[in-house]
């Protein structure tokens, strides 16, 4: 008997088993929520010659950095994609396997004509969206507006499906279009609340608009229903993080890092690790709160197991963090010079903002706070490059401004504090603008 995905796009097995357990696990990928590696087996195990969920489980695998077998499961894939596969499986395959391996550029141009043939093909769809997806990591600095102009291309293909509602939302806020991002996305997760990805873009969306209360009682009620081993899970108690701080309470930020996103307790992602756990911590310390250092150098050394090199740009930012934090002069030269290297060999795909901003959090955790500010200042709207969400990449404005205020340079701070206020209320940056005079 035939089979179709949730999409209606044909599936090469004869199982119903397979393919039941395959339409179940990439909804709860496409959900970011807990089973999805499981689910995947079940499918393998149901038909072990259908391409699909192995290529779907190497994803997974790619998201926790199980590097190794990651791409030996994309191998797999690819061969019995060749055997036993749909024209629209083997592109499918490749452009999984094509991500999977780190080789951006071809992903990207394999997702595009992928999409072109196949607009309902969610997986491959999902590859370019988010602030973790191809785009964002691409180096590009219109990426923002590229992840929306794709939903917007595709739109007429999907409807009212909750997938694709919560990421198309989330594109349309973080390219600026805020209220009505957030009215989608909402339309999204109401049709699915068992979606970590739509409560993560609803947070986005509070985040742009100052909703801070909203977005604490959305976790407070929404969090007890996602498991902590839910990819997500540590990274929306960061965004209640976040809005503590904006209150200036520090204990309770603290806490929420305590509870789920300190190393030795976080289920998280690597990726999710560090950049959740050296982002807050900077973020305390740069607002003004004490950090204990046991807690940066317990970070730093969990960060330097799990990204011992350079690699992504928006990776390296947070490890510059901890390095820079910790007075670790010695990690954060060797880092730099890897990634000067790679600038002068134009194989650094967000060009020079990446070893300013390295530079400037040098100068600002050795106090130089005027050197830091003088650094940041001519790449700040190159930091977009990087990667990540806005809520992500503002670190380094609160870097920059905190660096004007501590030289002195109270007329610039204001400056960037009354366009920002413009655009969100921020209790955080009307203290602040107070404090310019």
């Amino acid at each position: 008997m035939a089979h179709d995905d949730r999409y209606g796009l044909p599936l090469s097995t004869t199982s119903d088993a397979a393919a039941a357990a395959y339409r179940e696990g990439v909804d709860l990928m496409l959900a970011g929520w807990t089973g999805m590696a499981e689910t995947l087996e079940r499918a393998i195990a149901a038909d072990p010659d259908f391409a699909l969920p192995h290529i779907a489980r190497a994803r997974v695998h790619a998201f926790y950095q199980q590097g190794d077998l990651a791409r030996s499961k994309a191998a797999l894939a690819r061969e019995l994609v060749a055997r036993r596969g749909t024209e629209r499986e083997r592109s499918h395959v490749e452009t999984l396997a094509l991500a999977i391996e780190g080789r951006l550029p071809e992903a990207i141009a394999s997702t595009l004509k992928h999409i072109e043939s196949w607009p309902r093909d969610a997986m491959v769809l999902s590859l370019p969206l988010g602030a973790f997806g191809l785009f964002a990591f691409s180096g590009m600095a219109d990426h923002d507006r590229a992840r929306h102009e794709l939903c917007e291309r595709v739109k007429q293909h999907y409807g009212e499906d909750w997938w694709f509602l919560t990421m198309s939302g989330w594109a349309m806020t973080e390219n600026g279009d805020v209220a009505r991002g957030r009215a989608v996305t909402e339309r999204g997760f109401d049709l699915r609340r068992a979606n970590a990805h739509a409560a993560h873009a609803v947070l986005h969306a509070m985040f742009e608009d100052g909703s801070i209360e909203a977005a604490d009682r959305l976790v407070e009620a929404w969090i007890p229903s996602y498991d902590r081993a839910g990819i997500l899970h540590g990274h929306i108690r960061w965004h209640q993080a976040l809005g503590a701080l904006e209150h200036g309470d520090a204990a309770r930020a603290l806490s929420i890092y305590a509870d789920v996103l300190q190393p030795s307790v976080t289920q998280a992602p690597p990726l999710n690790l560090i950049t959740d756990a050296a982002s807050l911590l900077w973020r305390l310390s740069a607002y003004g709160h004490s950090v204990p250092k046991a807690l940066w150098l317990e970070a730093e050394a969990a960060a330097q197991q799990l990204f011992p090199k350079a690699s992504l740009s928006f990776a390296d930012v947070h490890m510059a963090l901890f390095a820079a934090a910790t007075q670790n002069h010695a990690a954060l030269g060797a880092r730099l010079a890897t990634i000067e290297q790679r600038l002068a060999e134009g194989k650094l795909p967000a060009g020079p903002v990446v070893p300013a901003i390295f530079r400037a959090l040098a100068a600002f955790a050795d106090e130089d706070y005027a050197a830091c500010a003088q650094t940041l200042a001519p790449v700040l709207t190159e930091v977009v490059r990087i990667g990540g969400s806005h809520a992500q990449r503002e670190l380094v404005e609160d870097t920059y401004i905190v660096a004007l205020m501590r030289s002195g340079e109270l007329v610039r701070a204001r400056a960037v504090l009354d366009a920002r206020l413009h655009r969100r209320p921020s209790l955080r940056d009307t203290r602040w603008q107070a404090a310019t005079g």
